[in-house]
């Protein structure tokens, strides 16, 4: 079966569901501008997802640090082991007793399941399907019906939106304000595999509960999971890592909790918010407010760019020495530094998600290309951590 193509002329979900339903064998490579991962599949099940760049911090023995299932050093000592042996990392670790195989399988199953995820927030790429032998690992993951994945896939799609009106950062941490009621003994099985759909759109429903009716619906065994990891101090990122749930599962479980009115969420500013933490933006007329920040940081671009541009300067013949003095460097680099700050701020506002390079403000019109060198020369640091947040830094030494 020859299948290659782009993913805007056929979708990942198409390409899942026609390998599943011929129940083939092979990789199914898929690529877009950053990203490169292959899909291994036995009989049309999914047995295994590789990203080819995946970033340090997604591999398995960080995932297990951040986890805090195992050490830095246990991982530290594992990493030497594997180059004496060649066996897997995770192979090392539980030989090693540092983590059980049981627990190890259900932290390369999230791995896996993270990466297929999210193929369904491409909006761009190849594919190429290839048929080869492809040899399964029960022993690492479970075997993915493409259907499953497909019902999870679309299900996070659509719900995304509303959870990101809830937690607007990653950075956000949380509070208890009471405790959850006690798990209903008589149908604790039920409880613990409790239909995490009713319970979001329990959540998200406008109509207050009653403290006596339909509250045990909504409160499940991923609420409760989130619940008891909250702390001072723990922001979402912490408690996606500490609950192994994935990013989804835990942050629709916090929305919860926080529509129920058992949590309270901090700002990265300090700022509390009220039951569902709805930023600003949302809260006061979305489009239209989202407009007007855009003409004030537009505004102050123009502003604090006409001060910034050595074409606009009349420094006399000994400018050039003045560039070379690290006082007046450091000031240059403070001013500028906002102004690529106001620039990304602009970006996301109206792409919804930071640029993955400074050089696309250029692209768009936000910036000229002086704006990103240090005085002149040198290029800014600059790293997207999310679709949020980023580092800039000057290229000091």
């Amino acid at each position: 079966m020859a299948l290659t193509g782009t993913l805007k002329d056929f979708g990942i979900a198409d390409i899942l569901q026609l390998i599943g339903q011929q129940q083939k064998t092979g990789v199914l490579y898929l690529k877009s501008k950053e990203q490169e991962v292959q899909v291994f599949f036995r009989d049309g099940a999914i047995v295994r997802a590789e990203s080819v760049t995946r970033k340090k911090k997604d591999l398995i023995g960080n995932m297990l640090v951040r986890a805090e299932l195992i050490t830095e050093q246990q991982l530290e000592s594992a990493l030497e082991t594997q180059k004496r042996t060649l066996k897997r990392v995770g192979d090392v670790l539980v030989s090693t007793g540092a983590i059980s195989a049981q627990k190890l399988k259900q932290m390369m199953q999230l791995q896996v399941t993270e990466s297929l995820y999210g193929l369904f927030l491409w909006k761009a790429g190849t594919y190429e399907f290839k048929q080869e032998e492809v040899q399964a690992d029960s022993e690492s993951i479970t075997p993915l019906r493409a259907e499953s994945v497909l019902m999870e896939g679309f299900r996070m799609v659509d719900e995304w939106p509303h959870v990101r009106k809830k937690i607007s950062s990653e950075a956000m941490t949380f509070e208890r304000l009471k405790e959850l009621p006690a798990p209903n003994p008589k149908n604790k099985k039920q409880q613990e595999e409790d239909d995490f759909d009713a319970s979001f759109d329990d959540a998200f429903s406008e109509e207050k509960k009653d403290e006596n009716k339909g509250e045990f619906k909504s409160i499940g065994s991923s609420e409760r999971r989130v619940y008891e990891l909250v702390a001072p101090g723990r922001d979402l990122r912490k408690l996606v890592d500490l609950s192994c749930m994935g990013e989804f599962e835990t942050s629709k479980a916090i929305v919860n909790l926080l529509n129920l009115e058992y949590l309270r969420a901090h700002h990265a500013s300090g700022r509390a918010s009220s039951g569902g933490g709805a930023n600003l933006l949302v809260r006061v007329g979305g489009v239209v407010a989202r407009a007007v920040v855009t003409v004030v940081v537009l505004a102050a671009l123009g502003f604090v760019g006409s001060r910034l541009r050595p074409d606009t300067w009349d420094l006399g013949d000994d400018s050039a020495s003045s560039f070379a003095d690290p006082a007046a460097q450091r000031l240059l680099s403070r001013a500028q530094r906002a102004r690529i700050e106001a620039a990304l701020e602009v970006f996301r506002l109206e792409k919804g998600a930071l640029p993955e390079r400074l050089d696309v403000l250029v692209e768009v019109g936000l910036l000229q290309q002086e704006d990103l060198r240090y005085p002149w020369r040198e290029d800014y640091y600059y790293r997207r951590t999310s679709d949020r947040q980023f580092i800039l830094l000057s290229p000091l030494r």
